[in-house]
């Protein structure tokens, strides 16, 4: 630092705007290498008792050139230093290290020097240096210099105290603490600490940053209350950002989970019910608290299914929902299949009435227990549903499946043919909806599913609507007897007559095997049509779709998961988890065959099923075996055969009962009940004729030429026209249900100041996804803290925004907005 090259950048500088440097060395430490500079254009001046002359000379004998003037001890003072209006003037050069840093930082604020003294180590190194003279702005303060050196210490740019903090707790939260050892080793813990207390409130003898953060926790179960000047809504603003935000949020959970433990948190809720906690999340035990008792609560039925409802859809802006939805969910399933099942009444008079009932309403039990079943197996970890399970199970069971089965049962005993007169039968289907389009010189796509049930099919329908351009209307036919894979594929071809072959195991359309997508096949090149697997469909390039369905009148497509999974005994527990599957293939399935020019496409299934995720109990398996001259087939749910013994435990039917051109006869176990036979499972099963089994799905799907999803409408509805405080709660209203094509809207709220937010960073998102035909739970209400930018803008005009998404970009644009005025007796100092 004593040779005076290291002296000459700064000097350059110096002479770059101005004429004239005044350099004082009060130890000459320079005086000897002066001569050394060699300043371009530059000429130097000692200062040896002749002030007079060289004032004369810079000002009157040479008025533009420059000069540097150098001076040795200690100059005189006051108006006994006759340069004193000069160095005024022109400034002037000190040449100690702590000087040339802060000259070459640029900075001119006062303290700045005593900042670069104290932080000798930091300022050591050219490359830290470097780093944060890329932070600087020339108005930055000392402050602010000691900030942005916190910033660099850390490895980042952002020096705020919001920003600094989010760095040591994501640190923390993975176990570390070698960026805060930095601060420390660096000196800027003090400073650190210093902002914390004045701008967060958390003053302590001996800071740390577990201390603080366990501190942040407490006060966050307070509300944030203080009688703090200003109170802590700096530290509820920034912990708000800190669990909300992305980069921070898995290190909050962490924390979040050690604070809890730390405050036993679980304790103090001990005694708190599901409605007192529902607004709260701050810890993830207030989810399970939530959970176990509102599963509690519907297991004994002591809630109704709305406040269910509720609960969940208000649980599902939780911190902890992602871990937590599949048990939400199980258990809102639950309760309306509880709740149904409380008020249901199988009392019907006709075979027709029964099936009519079923389609349009009794359906919506099996789908409920499936979406309970399938939600509650998706979740992992210890059950808190076990006892819910153990109702919803004897629930449905026993007052379901059970009664209805025996209640049907009575009408399927009555019946001298197996047709209705009010749905059509699965025999007919080709005949009902796919020949009329061919005569018509229109083609047509039929998928069909393997054990697509009727209620999977209503939830494919839905599904298949949200989607834009696309309408799918759902029908039931009567499926045939036994309800079986060939038999039900089989009747879906066009035929004329449908038989069994001499021994049973093959079924014939017209005296043409069925069995496999290459015989199907033959027979729908009869009408100029072909058959093809849905994998294979799959695989197939989208020209070679198009080439496809251009080069056939009608295109079968076979697609098998359910029953794929639920026929073996090793995965038939795992059959809603097909059925979920399955429905999202299909709506890929139905959308390939659109985008390959088919504009009419059904979705329908050979069969039902039954299922029961509870091991069967004996008495749902007949004793008696069945006899005759001779049995053909013999499997869980039907009996093929001659001269089959009439028993009360079966159903007989003859081949003209069924409109089969066979002298095969049919047995069908009564109601639910299932032969005791080797090999394969027992929950699932089909093949018999309950109403589950029997009433298949004919999805009739549409594509349109306009779009025709919207999303929903929403609206903002002030309370008041002022911000009197650092918080505005807003509320917003949801002003339709969502449906299949309303559907629901994601927002972002914030409070604006032309495009500066002053209002939550991140902006919270709020999800507007009711369903509820009733006004009151359409209502949702945002909190907004205000920032401290806020402060700039008191008496101003301000701007409440609900911004949404562009599709398919980053941006967001003003969905709705309100104006208000801002009005704030005080405003807080956020300043780091």
């Amino acid at each position: 630092m004593s040779e005076v090259s290291a002296v000459r950048p700064h000097l350059e500088r110096r002479f770059a705007d101005q004429r004239v440097v005044f350099w004082h060395d009060p130890l000459g430490q320079y005086a000897a290498d002066l001569d050394g500079l060699d300043l371009a254009g530059v000429t130097t001046l000692r200062v040896a008792n002749d002030e007079y002359g060289i004032k004369h000379r810079l000002l009157q004998k040479q008025p533009d050139d420059k000069f540097l003037v150098y001076r040795t001890g200690q100059p005189p003072v006051g108006t006994r230093n006759w340069l004193l209006d000069l160095e005024l003037a022109y400034g002037v050069f000190t040449a100690d290290r702590s000087s040339l840093v802060s000259q070459d930082l640029g900075l001119r604020a006062d303290g700045i020097d005593e900042v670069v003294q104290a932080h000798e180590k930091f300022f050591n190194a050219s490359k830290r240096v470097q780093s944060l003279k890329a932070l600087l702005t020339p108005d930055d303060d000392a402050a602010r210099l000691r900030a942005k050196m916190s910033a660099v210490v850390l490895g980042q740019k952002e020096h705020s105290l919001l920003e600094i903090t989010r760095t040591l707790f994501i640190e923390n939260g993975k176990g570390g603490r070698t960026k805060y050892d930095a601060l420390v080793d660096y000196g800027v813990e003090d400073f650190y600490w210093r902002g914390v207390a004045s701008i967060y409130g958390y003053e302590a003898t001996s800071p740390g940053i577990d201390d603080f953060i366990l501190w942040i926790f407490r006060k966050a179960i307070d509300g944030f209350r203080s009688d703090r000047p200003g109170g802590l809504q700096n530290i509820q603003l920034d912990f708000a950002s800190f669990r909300n935000d992305r980069r921070s949020q898995q290190a909050l959970a962490i924390l979040a989970r050690r604070a809890s433990a730390d405050l036993d948190y679980k304790a103090s809720i001990e005694e708190a019910g599901f409605r007192e906690l529902v607004a709260v999340d701050l810890f993830e035990e207030t989810d399970r608290k939530i959970i176990a008792d509102l599963a509690r609560a519907v297991t004994e039925q002591a809630v109704t299914a709305r406040e269910v409802a509720e609960v969940v859809r208000a649980r599902q802006s939780s911190v902890w929902i992602d871990g937590y939805r599949p048990l939400y969910t199980a258990i809102a399933a639950a309760a309306d299949l509880l709740s149904e099942l409380g008020t249901i009444d199988f009392t019907f008079s006709t075979f027709d009435e029964a099936l009519e009932r079923y389609r349009s309403e009794w359906f919506r039990i099996d789908q409920l227990y499936r979406q309970f079943t399938y939600a509650r197996r998706t979740f992992e970890g210890p059950h808190p549903l076990d006892s819910l399970r153990e109702q919803v199970e004897k629930r449905y069971t026993n007052k379901f499946v059970y009664e209805l089965g025996n209640a049907w049962q009575k009408q399927v005993d009555q019946a001298e043919t197996w047709r209705s007169a009010t749905v059509r039968s699965q025999r007919s289907f080709y005949g009902d909806y796919v020949e009329q389009l061919v005569r018509e010189d229109k083609k047509a796509v039929v998928i069909v599913s393997d054990a697509l049930r009727y209620e999977v099919a209503d939830e494919l329908r839905s599904r298949i609507r949200q989607e834009d351009r696309f309408d799918a209307e759902l029908e039931a036919v009567l499926g045939v007897l036994p309800s079986y894979t060939q038999l039900g594929m089989a009747a879906l071809l066009p035929h004329r007559t449908l038989k069994h072959s001499p021994d049973g195991k093959t079924v014939l359309a017209d005296d043409q095997p069925t069995n496999g997508t290459a015989f199907r096949k033959k027979i729908l090149e009869t009408v100029g049509g072909t058959a093809i697997q849905a994998e294979d469909f799959k695989a197939l390039s989208p020209e070679e779709r198009r080439e496809l369905f251009k080069n056939n009148r009608v295109l079968y497509v076979y697609h098998d998961v359910i029953d794929a999974t639920g026929d073996k005994q090793g995965t038939e527990r795992r059959v809603f988890e097909a059925a979920e599957q399955a429905l999202s293939e299909l709506v890929d399935l139905v959308k390939k065959a659109a985008n390959a020019n088919a504009t009419n496409i059904f979705v329908t299934a050979d069969h039902g099923f039954l299922f029961q995720d509870d091991e069967l109990p004996q008495q749902f398996f007949l004793s008696e075996a069945p006899h005759g001259d001779k049995i053909l087939v013999k499997n869980k749910r039907y009996v093929l055969g001659h001269g089959l013994k009439l028993d009360y435990a079966f159903t007989t039917f003859s081949g003209v009962q069924l409109e089969l051109d066979s002298d095969i006869e049919v047995q069908i176990p009564k109601s639910i009940h299932r032969l005791r036979l080797p090999g394969g499972g027992t929950r699932f099963v089909h093949g018999g004729a309950t109403l589950q089994e029997v009433v298949v799905p004919v999805l009739a799907v549409n594509k349109k030429r306009k779009s025709d999803t919207r999303l929903v409408n929403v609206k903002v509805l002030p309370d008041t026209d002022k911000i009197t405080t650092g918080q505005l709660v807003v509320k917003l209203f949801q002003s339709e249900p969502v449906s299949d094509k309303v559907q629901a809207r994601v927002l972002r709220a914030g409070l604006y100041v032309g495009e500066t937010l002053i209002s939550n960073d991140p902006q919270p998102e709020l999800t507007f996804d009711s369903a509820s035909g009733e006004q009151r739970d359409r209502y949702q209400s945002i909190q907004l803290l205000l920032n401290k930018d806020a402060n700039d803008y008191n008496n101003r005009a301000v701007e409440f925004r609900l911004e949404e998404r562009i599709p398919n970009t980053n941006q967001w644009r003003v969905y709705e907005k309100a104006i208000y005025t801002l009005k704030r007796s005080f405003t807080s100092d956020f300043d780091f």
